[in-house]
């Protein structure tokens, strides 16, 4: 079987993912035996057919999540999946939590008012590995690059062949418990150093017991580019009583290497300047201009 005898089954699977086919529809539309079929499949691609599929429709339900307001048991029935318990346990395994979670934690991350996906990091106690496209990112503890200690924390794109856009983007993160901190101002920080990175920065947010967003600042107004050596950066936000749960790490928009060192919450009085950019001040003018639309 030639590559584009494979290109053009890949390219069929695609058109089809939404339609509930079997292996047998494909083995009688492409005219090959289900033995050959198979294994040419998983020669090429690295993928069983089904895991294929399933993997597909698993990245098509996390952009269903970010850019549509579809309810999760009809995504599943979309997706073809046989129920929204079977949809949710698949969907967390590749993203770490479930569509809901995942909806309202990662819908935020880029765009301010908004949020993204998520996979347990093998490599990191305590941290989890997420985003928009988290198959195409990696994270590794880094023992020859370290700002101070032993060793650093490495999040990178692995993919240069892969397409990266304006929504692409990983993130090594935690989430905690805010009881700890109710009522204090909290500095979120961190050294870091880049290479080559298109966007990066620290993120924070605090959220409410319904999972909604109170405060967040994700430093996309002033976003860490390039190549930099080690240096120090700051995120502060306000845990009010009602908050109860908060979330934070370093996001990667597209490709390129950041390291982490020395990541640390702690209490700071108000004298430090929150960052929130939901309640941030809009810089508007003070009164109303050209109303008659006569000014050039």
């Amino acid at each position: 079987m030639s590559q584009d005898n494979i290109n053009q089954i890949i390219e069929l699977v695609e058109e089809n993912l939404l339609e509930n086919y079997t292996l047998d529809d494909y083995v009688k539309r492409t005219g090959y035996s289900k033995f050959h079929l198979m294994r040419m499949f998983k020669r090429a691609t690295g993928y069983t057919f089904y895991d294929y599929i399933i993997s597909r429709r698993i990245a098509y339900a996390s952009q269903y999540l970010l850019y549509t307001d579809i309810s999760i048991i009809d995504l599943a029935f979309v997706l073809n999946f046989q129920s929204q318990e079977a949809f949710s346990r698949r969907f967390k395994s590749v993203y770490g939590l479930p569509p809901g979670k995942y909806r309202k934690l990662m819908s935020g991350l880029i765009n301010d008012n908004k949020e993204e996906v998520v996979m347990t990091s093998e490599h990191i106690k305590g941290w989890i590995l997420t985003g928009t496209a988290p198959h195409l990112y990696e994270t590794v503890l880094d023992t020859k690059v370290y700002h101070s200690g032993h060793q650093s924390a490495l999040l990178s794109s692995k993919d240069n062949d892969a397409t990266y856009n304006e929504n692409t983007f990983g993130t090594l993160m935690q989430s905690i418990s805010a009881e700890s901190y109710n009522k204090k101002r909290v500095k979120f920080s961190a050294f870091i150093k880049t290479e080559s990175a298109d966007k990066c920065g620290l993120w924070a947010r605090i959220d409410d017991a319904k999972n909604d967003v109170m405060q967040f600042d994700n430093m996309m107004d002033r976003a860490i580019n390039g190549t930099n050596e080690w240096n120090y950066y700051s995120v502060v936000l306000d845990v009010n009583e009602s908050a109860a749960s908060i979330h934070f790490g370093v996001l990667l928009l597209g490709k390129g290497k950041v390291w982490i060192d020395q990541f640390k919450l702690e209490e700071v009085d108000e004298t430090i300047p929150c960052t929130d950019t939901l309640t941030k001040a809009q810089d508007l003018p003070s009164l109303p201009i050209n109303l008659d639309f006569e000014d050039m």
